[in-house]
């Protein structure tokens, strides 16, 4: 039920903090994994590592993948048209702080950062998606997972980031993220596409003891994610464990969104 070996999935973002353990779930269950990435030397590296790891099979394949841009993704399903699973996880996670910049205040905010850090998020999604749905369509069905984020379910607890602030444009893409989940679960409903959301918690990368605290404090479990804590999730969502499931937001977060 869980068995990938049928699945040769797309991951956005994918030499990214979540992204790299996205392909290494992938390839772990017996799929192969095109690791797509802007900075195609890294996606080099985290192949050449998730192969080493699973070796001798060699599954995990980098490619040059700019999000943005229509035409860098479809010269990907040019070169591997047999994908059938696309994971839209490709973001900017702006750092908070009081200062003007992509990551600056909601009062400081232009409307160039703005775009930045939006665009990467939805309109990457939203192209990415253009490009590879009908493409499914046409082959008889796929799957489509796109990564949201528990502040796609809820506002940030600005009180957690001791006098900054976490930028609009991180929660506003993400909730947006799940909205477009939804619209192209029902639009390609008759066509074989399976189409769902995961909405991660925050995952622990060694940030300020007082930050893991108060985070910590909102999160009934009583702590963060470990980054490997949602191979599960996305092995369950590219299964046929998951066949009679579209249109749904799968929260994973310890149960921080629940209080």
């Amino acid at each position: 039920m869980f068995d990938l070996s049928d699945k040769i999935v797309l991951v956005t973002g994918g030499a990214g903090l979540l992204g790299r353990m996205h392909s290494e779930a992938i390839v772990a269950n017996g799929g192969k994994v095109i690791v797509g990435d802007i900075d195609i030397e890294f996606a080099e590296k985290t192949c050449k590592e998730i192969n080493e790891l699973y070796s001798p099979l060699e599954k995990a394949f980098p490619a040059y993948l700019n999000v943005l841009d229509k035409t860098s993704i479809q010269s990907v399903l040019d070169e591997y048209p047999d994908i059938n699973v696309l994971i839209n996880n490709a973001a900017i996670d702006p750092k908070v702080t009081d200062t003007t910049g992509p990551s600056g205040s909601f009062e400081s905010l232009s409307i160039e950062e703005w775009d930045l850090s939006v665009d990467v998020m939805m309109k990457g999604t939203f192209l990415c998606s253009q490009v590879f749905c009908p493409h499914f369509k046409n082959n008889g069905g796929g799957i489509v997972i796109n990564i949201s984020s528990d502040l796609g379910v809820i506002a940030p607890d600005q009180r957690i980031y001791e006098g900054s602030k976490k930028p609009i444009t991180y929660s506003a893409a993400k909730h947006g993220i799940i909205g477009m989940t939804k619209y192209l679960a029902t639009y390609y409903a008759d066509s074989n596409i399976r189409v769902n959301s995961l909405s991660p918690g925050g995952v622990y990368v060694n940030q300020p003891e007082g930050f893991v605290e108060r985070l910590t404090n909102l999160i009934p479990v009583g702590r963060m994610a470990e980054r490997d804590e949602y191979k599960g999730s996305i092995v369950f969502l590219c299964s046929d464990a998951s066949k009679y499931m579209t249109g749904h937001n799968l929260i994973v977060d310890g149960g921080r969104t629940v209080w």
